[in-house]
C-alpha cells in the first residue's frame, strides 16, 4: 500500500467504515494501530474517524447514518433537527422499509419504525451533517408521520410542532396536505391544519 492510511482517511472526509477501509487496502492490524495511538477514534461500532477533525455536531444522527445508511431520521428525532419542538429526544427515531431487517445499535438508543414502502420513500431530504449525508424526513413529511403516530408520541407534541412550524418555517399546505393523502391521515390532519391557515 503506497499510500499513508491517514491519507486514504482524510480523502474520504475523515470518516470510514471497517468495511470500506480493508477495500481500500487498510489491514484491520493498521486500523487498531492507528486507534491505539490517538490518530482515529471509533465512533461506532465498525466506523473510525480522524480525531483531528472538528467535534461533531450531532453524534448520534451521524453515527446512526453511518451504520444504517437507509434509514431515514424520523418523527421526534426529525422535529428537533428542524426545530420545530421543544422535546429532547431520549433516543434516535428512525423509519426503514416495512420489509426490511431492523436495526440494533448499542448507543445511540434506535426507535425503529417500520413504513409502507410509499410512506418511507416520500420526503426524504438529504443534510450533510459533518460531511455525513443523512437522511431526515422533510418537516412537512414529518408533521404527516408525526399525525400518524399520533398515539404513540402524543396529540400534545404533534400540536406543538404544527405551531412551531407555522412560526418557524414556510406554511407549504400543498405539500403537507400530499404527505396527510400518503400516510392516510388527511381526515385527522385537515381540520388542523385549515384552522392553522
Amino acid at each position: 500500500m503506497n499510500e499513508k492510511p491517514e491519507d486514504i482517511f482524510r480523502s474520504c472526509g475523515g470518516v470510514l467504515r471497517m468495511s470500506e477501509a480493508l477495500a481500500r487496502g487498510i489491514t484491520r492490524y493498521t486500523l487498531y494501530s492507528l486507534r491505539d495511538k490517538g490518530v482515529i477514534e471509533q465512533v461506532s461500532r465498525g466506523t473510525y474517524r480522524m480525531v483531528d477533525l472538528p467535534p461533531i455536531s450531532n453524534p448520534d444522527l451521524v453515527t446512526v447514518s453511518l451504520r444504517f445508511p437507509n434509514a431515514v431520521i424520523c418523527l421526534v428525532s426529525a422535529l428537533t433537527y428542524h426545530e420545530i419542538t421543544t422535546q429532547i429526544p431520549h433516543s434516535v427515531s428512525v423509519a426503514v422499509p416495512r420489509k426490511s431487517r431492523l436495526p440494533s445499535l448499542d448507543y445511540p438508543p434506535l426507535l425503529v419504525h417500520r413504513f409502507s414502502d410509499q410512506a418511507y420513500h416520500t420526503g426524504i431530504e438529504e443534510h450533510q451533517i459533518d460531511g455525513i449525508s443523512v437522511k431526515i424526513y422533510s418537516p412537512e413529511k414529518t408533521l404527516a408521520d408525526c399525525f400518524k403516530f399520533r398515539n404513540k408520541i402524543g396529540m400534545d407534541v404533534v400540536l406543538e410542532a404544527l405551531k412551531l412550524y407555522k412560526a418557524r418555517k414556510k406554511f407549504n399546505l400543498g405539500a403537507l396536505l400530499n404527505y396527510a393523502k400518503t400516510c392516510r391521515v388527511e381526515k385527522v390532519m385537515r381540520p388542523y391544519l385549515e384552522a392553522s391557515v
